[in-house]
């Protein structure tokens, strides 16, 4: 049984399955980049299982057609698209491919980003920076660009946008600066903010989920276990994060219980933003 099966038997209920029943999201960034299940698995995952109908993207073909096996594996409907979302060329087939096979559009969940490191701002690479925007940044504003005029067109939809706890509060790394990957981050916040102003009277909710120090296969990859647990002890609820909370939370922000939600920034982050603590 995987994490959020034992989170239903624990309680004790049958959690309601349907909520995004008839609806078509593309998923970006959907494969995990090591062994297990990552935010983005997880969240296509979830969403196959709720009713959608779910377009995989990612650069690594071989990874996300796993992933489309195993969701089809459980009886979901979806298709594997490899493609780079940083280049508009590839957002633009994509869109193409999902209306060509589902003929609409009302979910977009950009999950794609990541640090590229590159030293505090006085050692930082000009090229560096603009990767690093392009990553977090761009990428999004490529997806929505072309999935925008679609959801105008059915009358409505919801786009997700994933930033990170390092876009809003300053986060230290011994390691490297987190400077280029903070200001992305930060910049996604806006984004939302702005897209959300600018086609709420158009039926489209835009919201972003703030993801703390979940414990993804490639973090635990990088980290060792004295890292994972002090990380842990700097959570208020003292627990580690898994991809299968942030998932959740993009099923509340795709599905209709979300109506009146737009937006935001939604901390899934077991208080960390907001009940900031030393460790004990």
């Amino acid at each position: 049984m995987d994490d959020t099966g034992k989170a239903e038997a624990r309680a004790g209920r049958e959690l309601p399955r349907g909520r995004l029943a008839g609806k078509v999201a593309i998923v970006t960034g959907a494969a995990p980049q090591a062994e297990g299940v990552g935010n983005g698995s997880a969240v296509a995952t979830l969403f196959a299982r709720e009713g959608a109908k779910v377009v995989l993207v990612n650069r690594d073909e071989a990874r996300v057609r796993d992933l489309a096996r195993a969701i089809e594996g459980e009886g979901g409907d979806c298709i594997a698209c490899a493609a780079d979302v940083t280049r508009g060329e590839d957002v633009k087939r994509v869109v193409e491919t999902t209306l060509e096979r589902y003929g609409a559009i009302d979910i977009l969940h950009n999950n794609v980003g990541g640090n590229r490191g590159g030293g505090r701002v006085a050692e930082l690479d000009e090229s560096l920076w603009d990767a690093t925007m392009k990553l977090n940044l761009t990428s999004a504003m490529l997806c929505c660009k072309h999935v925008i005029p679609h959801m105008i067109e059915r009358g409505g939809g919801a786009i997700v946008n994933v930033s990170s706890l390092a876009g809003t509060i300053g986060l230290f790394d011994r390691k490297t600066s987190l400077v280029a990957y903070s200001t992305a981050k930060a910049g996604v916040s806006g984004f939302t903010r702005a897209l959300a102003a600018d086609h709420a009277a158009e039926g489209i909710r835009v919201n972003c989920i703030v993801v703390g120090m979940v414990e993804t296969p490639l973090i635990v990859k990088q980290q060792g276990a004295e890292v994972l647990e002090k990380r842990r002890a700097a959570i208020p609820l003292r627990t580690a994060g898994t991809a299968w909370d942030v998932a959740w939370a993009a099923v509340y922000l795709a599905s209709d219980e979300s109506r009146w939600v737009t937006g935001i920034d939604l901390p899934i982050d077991g208080g960390q933003m907001r009940l900031f603590e030393r460790p004990r």
